[in-house]
């Protein structure tokens, strides 16, 4: 669609950022309509869009050439088949999610309402997803997760199921995912620690939730800045992937997720750093000193 527009010099992709979406799509199908005034079709322009009618119009100021029509009108209709495909998709693994959960029975716990708001995916399935995911995982949430949201979620347990006594520990978890590192050594000498290679479709969801913390307040996410200022991003986001820990967790012991603040976590490294200075200072025969209490730290 984007490219029969180009080839009529409509360069409404200029001023939009998705021409299928809310103020694209009624444009286009404008277009297929007969309609053919920018001013009339930059009406469509949605309350939300940052351009403005005028530059919308400026935008789809072309020659609207019969031939590029025709091939926008067939890409417009093809485009409709496929949502319709992706829907009935939808129907159907909603279906499946239905009837795992009428097997599961109840849960004790109750659903308590997200305390964050969570952008909804492009692709996500248009149906509750975190209510019988809560059910099948026995009254764990685990949008209660930093960076996993209701369909990172349905992503993530249909890679790994609900049984995690498959692995012994949450070390074998991780390692499983290939978010471990894989150290080799030769004659006590540790030569390289670096990740295998992989593509695990769970590693690969929590390595997108990892790389959605790097703005959040949550202590993940100050955890994810101070490795990724020491050892870069790439690095950082592989150890992010700790939150396999906490899935693992959650899962396994049927625990709830407490989160900490990054406030919380800059409390918590910097009784680290004090502990490792007061065993270096004390290991010279040096004491630590708080300079304003006066006292022994």
């Amino acid at each position: 669609m984007q490219k029969s527009m180009v080839l009529m010099n409509l360069q409404l992709h200029h001023v939009i950022s998705d021409v299928t979406g809310v103020t694209g799509i009624a444009i286009l199908r404008d277009i297929v309509a007969g309609q053919t005034d920018p001013t009339v079709l930059a009406r469509h322009r949605h309350a939300r869009c940052k351009a403005t009618e005028q530059e919308i119009a400026a935008s789809l100021t072309g020659h609207y050439r019969e031939e590029h029509l025709f091939v926008l009108r067939q890409a417009l209709e093809l485009y409709d088949l496929y949502q319709q495909k992706i829907q009935h998709c939808d129907e159907q693994i909603e279906l499946r999610i239905r009837a795992l959960e009428a097997d599961c029975g109840s849960t004790e716990r109750l659903l308590h309402q997200p305390r964050r708001a969570k952008n909804r995916s492009a692709n996500e399935p248009h149906f509750d997803i975190r209510s019988p995911l809560f059910s099948l995982c026995g009254g764990v949430d685990l949008t209660e997760l930093p960076g996993i949201g209701p369909y990172g979620a349905l992503k993530l347990l249909s890679e790994i199921g609900l049984d995690m006594s498959r692995w012994a520990t949450e070390k074998h978890f991780v390692a499983w995912l290939t978010l471990a590192p894989r150290n080799k050594i030769s004659g006590g000498k540790l030569l390289s620690s670096r990740t295998q290679p992989s593509a695990n479709r769970a590693a690969k969801v929590l390595r997108m939730a990892a790389m959605s913390l790097g703005r959040s307040d949550h202590a993940l996410g100050a955890f994810y800045r101070r490795l990724g200022a020491r050892v870069g991003k790439a690095k950082a986001i592989t150890a992010t992937g700790k939150l396999a820990i906490l899935v693992y967790q959650m899962l396994r012991h049927h625990i709830t997720y407490q989160e900490l603040s990054t406030e919380d976590y800059d409390r918590l490294q910097r009784s680290r750093i004090l502990r490792g200075l007061r065993k270096r200072a004390a290991s010279l025969g040096f004491e630590i000193v708080d300079t304003q209490t006066g006292p022994v730290m």
